[in-house]
């Protein structure tokens, strides 16, 4: 198994292959979800050595986070990682709040959902438009020093928000999309982390699926679809995306392993990464993710997948 990894300059300490738990009882977000399903994807997580769980009062506006407290109390709470995230005020119709009162409460309202006494890491999800930035993470150091929780993230800002954010050096963990068909954040964001010592997560790492290998390139979507208004989705950047996908195949094959595990594997070896959080909505979705930890790249195959995915 690969060595734990830091979170920026924190006690905190990761697996570098964690669980996205949005689809844990995420009703808002996924049609058809079962809470006892959603609990048993958690313990999988847990009992087959993921250390970190990725959740968020927007998933299931609260009712992610009270699975996983219910699912903690069969596990040793110290060994395990607990990421969430506030920003959405349900007394204002879900719109963002950054505000240090709502950041404080947001906080004591998670620890009940949870079932704990501290949160390991806590993100702001989204920025707002009229907090400073700075403000806000001020009021988590204030809770970080009050042992409430134990690191501080942002998540969906921009660089110039970020810096904002860190302005006093506080912010130890940023969440943003990232994935080998999108690597915006490689041109600034990611080397103003690597640079002030504050830890990546990608979020969407398989690309809604389409870097698991389960696409053919001749494939529609019915409009009602949500993918066929994606671009990713769509005429010659789906079938290039899927070209290439193919190729992974090939690799994977010589790895014995599947396209998803490769990928998430050469995340894994990514120096700029921390932690990869796929999500699942099937309990053996988690076991066939976990292999990736046990898929170690050559540097070869590494720069071969970099390079494959320097898309037009």
């Amino acid at each position: 198994m690969t060595q734990p990894v830091q979170i920026g300059k924190t006690s905190v300490y990761s697996t570098p292959l964690g669980l996205g738990a949005n689809a844990v009882s995420g009703h808002n977000l996924f049609p058809n979800l079962n809470d006892e399903t959603g609990k048993e994807i958690v313990r999988t997580a847990l009992t087959n050595g993921i250390t970190l769980l990725d959740t968020a009062f927007a998933y299931g506006m609260g009712r992610s986070e009270e699975l996983i407290g219910e699912v903690l109390k069969e596990f040793d709470r110290s060994k395990i990682v607990i990421a969430t995230k506030a920003a959405h005020d349900p007394a204002n119709s879900g719109s963002f709040n950054n505000t240090p009162e709502f950041l404080t409460r947001s906080v004591d309202e998670a620890l009940k959902r949870l079932q704990t006494d501290y949160i390991d890491i806590f993100y702001i999800h989204f920025p707002d438009k009229t907090t400073p930035k700075n403000e806000a993470v001020s009021a988590l150091q204030k809770l970080k020093e009050a042992g409430k929780i134990n690191a501080i993230g942002v998540s969906n800002f921009s660089l110039a928000q970020i810096k904002e954010a860190n302005l006093d050096g506080f912010v130890d963990i940023v969440e943003d999309e990232y994935s080998l068909i999108h690597r915006e954040a490689e041109n600034d964001l990611m080397p103003y982390l690597k640079e002030n010592q504050i830890s990546f997560v990608p979020y969407f790492p398989l690309a809604s699926g389409l870097l698991t290998g389960k696409y053919e390139s001749d494939v529609t979507f019915p409009p009602e679809d949500l993918r066929s208004k994606k671009p990713d989705f769509q005429g010659e950047r789906f079938k290039e995306i899927i070209h290439h996908v193919d190729q992974l195949k090939l690799m994977a094959a010589d790895y014995n392993t599947s396209v998803a595990a490769l990928v998430l594997a050469w995340y894994i070896k990514n120096p700029f990464i921390d932690v990869v959080i796929p999500g699942a909505k099937r309990p053996e979705q988690v076991r066939n993710n976990i292999k990736a930890l046990d898929v170690h790249l050559t540097d070869e195959t590494y720069h071969q997948i970099d390079t494959l995915f320097r898309l037009t």
